[in-house]
């Protein structure tokens, strides 16, 4: 699905975790090959959360925003929105209605079931009931999509929805984030679907700072003021996110009971844990020591495998790890 890297946002961190490695908002990270637990790690190890193989996988939910909330929204050319309240407004009922699942229902339908993006976005609009109801758009729009499958198939999704207000949208593939910015400043594209903690870091620049959190009504505010000095707007975050997210098999889950990272940590604490994750995890503040820290985790050891990718879902599956790092709208979550 994923044709980008997402990463930790730049951040000077506290003593404690001085000797994190820094990167950007939106992924996680790593730092050993196979044994690099917490305080739980080593012989003292116990057997509740040993890992449990399943096809099935399962987010656990952030209870305590350790993760950055990487919501989706409409970043939109400020000229554009000035000129046509519609346009904001319109695109808002998108993010009323777009949900996490719904992400990764239409990647898996475009990534596994092999779907056109365009199909599968056609199809959620009529669905959500997106492609009526809606008045007030004239003109041209162009609706910028980045070269991976959400935001391929958001970019059309918006275009539809725009179509059914009025505006004569289209879809144009767009670059990466620093290219496609510029295009939306200038006019050259006038909507793109955006993430908010990450464009709220990249549009403040400032890599010695953490202005985006895991509150998205906190990090909305911050991005606001930032979009409008760059002459953007942006509309309503949706509920929808994809950010860094922590898996189990829904078989682990079942067997030990629990639903949120809080119950994992209390109900896994005789150092049982395997983690998966890219190479730096163990260093990165939102991966390893964050799930120690912030909630308490204890691991047993760690394992070396990617930033979400299929490696880290096959140790999972395969019953080599019980946790490891995902991306929350990836398609291989979609209910089997």
């Amino acid at each position: 699905m994923r044709m980008r890297a997402r990463l930790f946002t730049p951040l000077v961190l506290a003593a404690a975790l001085a000797t994190a490695a820094c990167g950007e908002s939106g992924s996680s990270g790593t730092g050993g090959d196979s044994a690099a637990g917490g305080s739980g790690s080593g012989s003292s190890a116990g057997a509740t959360c040993a890992p449990v193989k399943g096809d099935q996988l399962v987010v656990l939910q952030d209870d305590k925003n350790l993760q950055n909330a990487d919501n989706v929204l409409p970043a939109v050319n400020g000229a554009a929105a000035s000129g046509n309240p519609a346009l904001i407004s319109t695109l808002d009922k998108v993010s009323a209605v777009l949900t996490t699942d719904d992400l990764v229902q239409m990647n898996a339908d475009v990534d596994v079931q092999r779907k056109n993006a365009a199909d599968v976005a056609a199809d959620y609009v009529k669905s959500k009931k997106l492609d009526s109801g809606q008045s007030g758009g004239s003109g041209k729009v162009v609706v910028g999509g980045s070269n991976f499958t959400e935001s391929t198939v958001l970019a059309n999704v918006f275009a539809d929805t725009l179509k059914a207000a009025g505006f004569d949208a289209s879809v144009q593939t767009v670059g990466n984030r620093e290219l496609y910015l510029q295009a939306l400043e200038s006019g050259e594209i006038q909507v793109v679907p955006e993430y908010l903690s990450t464009l709220t870091e990249f549009l403040d620049g400032d890599d010695n700072r953490q202005v985006a959190s895991g509150d998205v009504d906190k990090t909305f505010a911050a991005l606001t003021p930032l979009a409008q000095s760059k002459g953007l707007a942006v509309g309503t975050p949706s509920k929808a996110a994809d950010q860094n997210a922590f898996a189990v098999t829904k078989a682990f889950a079942d067997k030990v009971g629990v639903t949120t990272l809080s119950e994992l940590g209390q109900k896994c604490s005789d150092g049982s844990l395997v983690l998966a994750g890219p190479t730096e995890c163990p260093t990165r503040p939102f991966c390893q020591p964050g799930l120690e820290q912030t909630y308490g985790l204890e691991f047993a050891s760690f394992s070396s495998t990617d930033a979400g990718g299929p490696l880290t879902k096959a140790a999972l599956q395969q019953g080599k790890a019980s946790i490891g790092l995902v991306f929350s709208s990836d398609g291989a979550l979609a209910k089997q």
